[in-house]
């Protein structure tokens, strides 16, 4: 008869099939996944922001005599130092005297944006005030700074006084150092003099500054200042915070 082998045909696959299923049980690792959260992906930290420098001072700033801003040593310290810089430079100006653009500096630091948030600020300059009276200098550096001051209360400012452009030393860029220096040291600002720290020689001037630009640094002067006014600022305490780790 047909029908009870059919029966007990089906009685047997099924019986195969369950014991098939049981035979392969499901691990508790695959059991847990199951109901448990999916673990949180590990954060990315968020890398600190490069330290801002802002840089303002007369041509050597603007980088005149550089193949362009990338050449001039603003950029070329920030890049040193691993630090973002915002260089402000006009041709002719001073403290005490007006650039290509009229601008002294105390009338253009007064147009500064005050959203710029610098950690480090540099004054540089100027010889272009050598021919103006050395008497009116203090009071008008002291202004630009102290404008500097309540503009970005928490930057560190760091005066980058004159440096040579032809040697012998002219008498009157010796006297507008002198003076600048004398100035910071009385509102308590740090000072770099390229002079007494013999940036410049006889021997090497001309490897730096280019006579054929209006005595302005060449490219390699440019990234020669870079170097040095990287030391000088990596050796200041109140910027020991924003020092480039070397890794």
């Amino acid at each position: 008869m047909i029908r009870p082998a059919t029966v007990v045909c089906c009685a047997v696959s099924a019986l195969v099939a369950l014991t098939s299923c049981a035979s392969t049980p499901q691990s508790d690792a695959a059991a847990t996944d199951r109901w448990q959260a999916p673990s949180a992906a590990t954060p990315t930290p968020t890398p600190e922001p490069a330290p801002a420098m802002l840089v303002f001072g007369d041509s050597w700033t603007h980088g005149l005599a550089a193949t362009d801003a990338a050449h001039a040593y603003p950029h070329l310290t920030g890049e040193i130092l691993g630090w973002d810089v915002t260089a402000l430079g006009e041709n002719g100006s001073g403290y005490l005297h007006p650039g290509e653009l009229g601008g002294f500096y105390g009338t253009r630091v007064a147009e500064l944006d005050p959203k710029l948030s610098p950690d480090v600020i540099v004054v540089q300059g100027s010889i272009n005030d050598r021919g103006e009276p050395v008497s009116a200098l203090p009071r008008a550096a002291r202004a630009v700074w102290n404008v500097f001051e309540r503009t970005y209360p928490d930057a560190n400012l760091i005066v980058l006084g004159p440096a040579p452009n032809t040697l012998p030393l002219d008498e009157s860029i010796a006297k507008i150092d002198d003076v600048l220096a004398d100035a910071a040291a009385s509102e308590g600002i740090d000072y770099i003099s390229p002079i007494a720290e013999g940036w410049f020689s006889e021997d090497d001037i001309e490897t730096y500054i280019d006579a054929g630009a209006a005595y302005h640094p060449s490219n390699a002067g440019h990234a020669y200042l870079a170097e040095r006014l990287a030391a000088d600022l990596e050796q200041l305490d109140p910027l020991s915070p924003f020092a480039k780790v070397s890794e």
